[in-house]
């Protein structure tokens, strides 16, 4: 055994093979205040830049595109205050909280699909495949089954069965603790069970309930209002600064449980921490426009081949999820004028194919390897 192999060997005990690899990698660049060290990624910087600015013009579009005629002078005028009444209702109460909550919609289901693929150490582990999204479903559809299809009563349910969900699955696939392949598994089942459960809760609703809770179901933006908005940015703030927080946890995770352990990481109170903010995030999207598809699951690999970093990271899966949900919004708008096809209809056409060339890469990868 070489002196080299034994010095990483030794630096791997203490994460130092991790820190070192980060530092030195082109690109990134080491910051210290005060005793405070970090490093930034300039690749990782620019990119986040570009897909925010990408997702705010294409917002902007959202803004000015319509049948009503409102020209982006007419928008901005809106904006500022000066417009009439009429163009500041289109404006101001029907377009901006839609195209506000499909930025941060967007982002939310990102960082919640970072967060499940950084567990699961696996590009499938997508709160909407391992059965959240599906849970937030069924909690609403039961409390319509019982006539409560108030403005509280559908996101509180939601959100009740995204985290029900949530922990039937942690419980499900505990065995002296839980594994990324576990979970996937267990989630896809239970998925699959609660799936069918929602089909028989549908034929036995009242037909008029039935129809609008389908719609919901199908991930819409339509009647998106600020009161769906602020409950989104509250999670939000709620969330995302523990996430931040939680980030160098999450990669350490990444290296394997016994790694991480040895390096003090509390395992189970961290995969408790981000599950819950995970589903959180997911449940409250869920409970203003139903289950959207697939962007929680596409959105952090693409960040992630595009930044060329290690493992998967919350702010550039943010920044892209925002410019997904968005810009499947405006392709749902602009493309069945004066009609507005449910964004998630767009999103499963998007990310379908996403999946089936996930899943034929994965095989060729594993077939290569073998």
């Amino acid at each position: 055994m070489t002196t080299a192999t034994t010095a990483n060997q030794r630096s791997a005990q203490t994460g130092h093979v991790q820190r070192n690899t980060v530092l030195f990698r082109p690109g990134v660049r080491p910051v210290r205040i005060s005793g405070f060290s970090t490093t930034f990624d300039v690749r990782t910087i620019l990119i986040t830049a570009a897909l925010v600015v990408a997702a705010l013009a294409v917002a902007w579009w959202n803004m000015i595109s319509g049948s009503a005629g409102i020209t982006a002078t007419d928008t901005l005028g809106a904006l500022l205050g000066g417009a009439d009444e009429g163009t500041s209702r289109v404006v101001l109460e029907w377009r901006a909280p839609r195209v506000v909550f499909t930025l941060l919609g967007g982002a939310a289901l990102a960082v919640a699909g970072a967060v499940f693929q950084s567990q699961t150490r696996n590009p499938l582990g997508s709160p909407d495949i391992i059965g959240f999204s599906t849970g937030a479903y069924t909690g609403a559809l039961l409390v319509a089954s019982f006539g409560f299809t108030g403005l509280l009563a559908t996101p509180l349910a939601a959100v009740a069965g995204g985290l029900a969900t949530g922990v039937l699955v942690y419980l499900l696939a505990w065995k002296g603790g839980v594994s990324g392949l576990r979970i996937i598994i267990v989630g896809i089942g239970v998925s699959i069970f609660l799936g069918s459960f929602n089909t028989y809760l549908m034929t036995v609703l009242d037909l008029e309930i039935a129809m609008s809770v389908a719609t919901w179901g199908a991930g819409s933006v339509n009647d998106i209002t600020w009161a769906h908005v602020l409950p989104l940015l509250a999670i939000l703030l709620l969330t995302f600064p523990v996430m931040l927080s939680q980030a160098r946890n999450m990669h350490l995770m990444e290296m394997g449980d016994d790694a991480a352990a040895g390096l003090g990481i509390r395992l189970e109170r961290v995969r408790l921490v981000q599950f819950t903010c995970g589903i959180l995030l997911v449940a409250v999207v869920t409970a203003a426009a139903g289950p959207i598809a697939f962007v929680a699951l596409v959105a952090p690999q693409l960040a992630l081949r595009l930044t060329g970093a290690s493992s998967v990271q919350l702010l550039p899966a943010a920044a892209m999820g925002a410019l997904l949900l968005t810009t499947s919004d405006a392709i749902a708008r602009a493309e069945f004028l004066p009609a507005s096809l449910p964004v998630g209809v767009i999103t499963l056409i998007l990310g379908g194919g996403y999946l089936v060339w996930l899943l034929v890469s994965l095989g060729r990868s594993r077939k290569a390897s073998t």
